[in-house]
């Protein structure tokens, strides 16, 4: 991609926001660690630094060397950036009586300077920090401060070089994304380039320039990544695509058979291949969540393995990696704390000696679902929700028995097939019903019972990144919990989880 901006990342929970502010510009931008900053710079138009839970004034302070960025390339330094430009630049930065944390209105020195283009007076932005700067560094000008933030913006004299003590990539700050772009498109004269049509262009001359007459193996899914990368990948190379895709068993009620439906007008060459006893045979017994996931990869890789020796000279395996999956596998700090292990990033094992290709590698989930329309992929597709690699094990808490499996899939179909009917699916980004290993006294007629707990959980979100929990009506709860209640044999009971993310994660494994 051409017009690059770089985002320097310092271990800010809000890093990733600052992507998603810059991609709904239409601007390319991309995410390295601090302590990895590419040795090429020529691609890249301008630079923006991250906030950090760190203070500047700590020895293990993050302290990238910038002389190939500052004053050579437009350079926006954000909270912890600001404080570091002044900290080693001549400036003073110093704890603050107390946590700037939270809104707050910004009062202009300087309206006239083009940062500040068509902002509002007093506009509301938001603080997270400890410390604060007391003075600004050599050449710096105060352009605005806040009630108690005396040098809440600032820019660096002869460089197009600025810095603001606040967050523009939150929601909090009213005219954030306002700023993002008077600095990248006003300031920085970033082109607004970065459009599905423009991504499908340049990707599939990439994919052709790269692939040549190879052929490649795909593992389908029928979630909306995995269906974009093959239909990007068949515009690419046609008949050398092989799809495959896999029962494992996980799948949602009727699953394999109307993925495969639904794939058939599509141009696609897709196989279908059932190995379902093979996964549940080899996860009875497991109950540790990243022990599942781990079996699950292995027997889908053999699996995968044994069908892609079926296809002669087959060289390349292709992955619907996006984005998100590629930031939560890094770390400004090395390898990252898993949250949890993502089964489609980092490569394959020797035996299969396939090279990898991931043609949305670089796009959030929202930017995929763009990208596939543009490329005439049914909206009713794209519209799916988001569904685990592992499928239904890491919604069944404890072991998998086909039991089980059968239990879960019907008070999912229930679940899922009442949001559609109600007209809520869309309104959902991700719902999924989880099996909890407990079992509840029950009456149902004049007998006892005592059966299994499941809890219904629907998200609202824009990439996973972050989610909230949605608020579905009452009576629609109601109809459900009766519907499961009254058709699944073995629950007697559902609840409802009111849990956002942060601090509990979408699944529950």
């Amino acid at each position: 991609m051409q017009h690059n901006v770089l985002i320097l990342d310092f271990g800010s929970q809000y890093t990733q926001l600052i992507a998603r502010r810059v991609r709904e510009l239409n601007i390319f931008c991309e995410i390295f660690p601090y302590n990895k900053i590419p040795e090429d710079l020529s691609s890249f138009k301008a630079t923006i630094l991250s906030g950090s839970p760190f203070s500047v004034r700590a020895e293990d302070a993050p302290h990238p060397d910038l002389s190939q960025i500052r004053g050579k390339m437009p350079l926006l330094a954000v909270c912890y950036g600001a404080q570091y430009l002044a900290h080693f630049d001549g400036g003073e930065v110093a704890p603050s009586n107390i946590r700037e944390y939270g809104r707050a209105n910004l009062s202009f020195v300087d309206d006239h300077d083009p940062f500040f283009e068509e902002v509002a007076l007093n506009s509301q932005v938001w603080m997270s920090h400890s410390d604060t700067i007391k003075k600004l560094p050599t050449n710096g000008v105060r352009l605005a401060s806040t009630k108690d933030v005396e040098n809440a913006a600032y820019r660096i004299e002869g460089e197009k070089t600025y810095a603001i003590q606040f967050h523009p990539e939150v929601y909090h700050s009213t005219d954030g994304k306002q700023m993002l772009e008077n600095f990248l498109v006003r300031i920085a004269e970033v082109p607004q380039n970065f459009t599905p049509n423009a991504f499908v262009e340049e990707i599939v001359a990439e994919l052709q320039e790269k692939i040549k007459g190879d052929k490649v193996v795909l593992g389908l899914s029928g979630g909306v990544d995995s269906t974009v990368a093959a239909v990007l990948l068949n515009k690419a190379i046609g008949k050398n695509l092989y799809c495959i895709f896999v029962n494992n068993g996980l799948l949602r009620k009727n699953e394999f058979q109307n993925v495969l439906d639904q794939y058939k007008g599509m141009g696609l060459n897709v196989k279908g291949v059932d190995a379902a006893d093979r996964f549940l045979d080899q996860l009875a017994g497991i109950e540790e969540p990243e022990a599942k996931r781990k079996a699950i990869g292995r027997v889908f890789i053999e699996v995968f393995d044994d069908e892609a020796h079926r296809i002669e000279d087959v060289k390349w395996l292709a992955q619907g990696t996006i984005y998100p999956d590629v930031i939560e596998s890094i770390s400004v700090k090395g390898p990252s704390a898993t949250i949890k292990s993502h089964h489609n990033v980092g490569g394959l094992p020797d035996f299969m000696k396939l090279k990898i290709v991931e043609p949305l590698r670089m796009l959030f989930k929202d930017e995929v679902r763009r990208v596939g329309a543009t490329l005439g992929i049914d909206p009713e597709l794209l519209g799916r929700h988001p569904f685990p690699g592992p499928g239904l094990s890491i919604r069944i808490l404890g072991d998998i028995t086909k039991e089980k499996v059968r239990i879960l899939q019907e008070v999912d179909a229930i679940f899922i097939e009442g949001l559609k009917s109600h007209g809520l699916y869309d309104q959902v980004w991700q719902a999924g019903a989880i099996l909890l290993p407990v079992n509840s006294v029950g009456v149902m007629g004049d007998e006892r019972t005592y059966e299994k707990v499941v809890a219904l959980r629907a998200v609202e979100s824009t990439d996973g990144m972050t989610a909230d929990w949605v608020h579905l009506p009452y009576d629609f709860l109601m109809k459900i919990s009766n519907e499961i209640i009254n058709k699944v044999k073995g629950v007697n009971r559902v609840v409802y989880d009111i849990s956002s993310k942060p601090p509990a994660t979408i699944e529950w494994e």
